[in-house]
């Protein structure tokens, strides 16, 4: 799975222009799944995000995470995380296929909601409108395929 996190005070997702999830202050997930990924896989990236502490404390450190903020999420699908760049029209055909990508997608998102977060979303294969106000701008990517 690949990821890119932003640390935001807003975002939102519109589809037809009908906003379809949003957000106060949290964290914007653009999640993208390859065709390697698991369940295990997903469970331990919506381990890592959820404790992820990037919110700062009473000493301006980056040391609070999600739960100590009373944030949320919002997450939404991105298979041009996996983008074939090596010409300069990209190729899609890293992602995972929709038969394994919309279960794994889903499980993320159980997965954050068990761990007790609000958690919005938008229509994975859809074409969505995604708005945000990044905060900080903190910005963190996480990729389970790199070593």
């Amino acid at each position: 799975m690949r990821t890119v996190v932003t640390r935001v005070s807003s975002a939102s997702v519109a589809i037809s222009g009908e906003t379809v999830g949003a957000i106060e202050r949290g964290y914007l997930v653009l999640l993208g799944i390859g065709p390697n990924d698991t369940d295990a896989v997903a469970d331990k990236l919506a381990e890592k995000i959820c404790n992820l502490r990037v919110f700062e404390d009473e000493n301006g450190k980056m040391n609070r995470n999600l739960e100590q903020v009373g944030g949320a999420l919002l997450v939404v699908s991105q298979f041009t995380l996996y983008a074939d760049t090596s010409s300069r029209r990209p190729g899609f055909t890293g992602a995972a296929k929709p038969d394994l990508a919309v279960p794994l997608y889903e499980r993320f998102l159980d997965r954050c909601r068990a761990r007790g977060f609000r958690v919005e979303h938008g229509q994975f294969g859809a074409d969505m409108q995604v708005s945000s106000v990044n905060d900080g701008p903190v910005t963190i990517w996480f990729d389970t395929d790199a070593k």
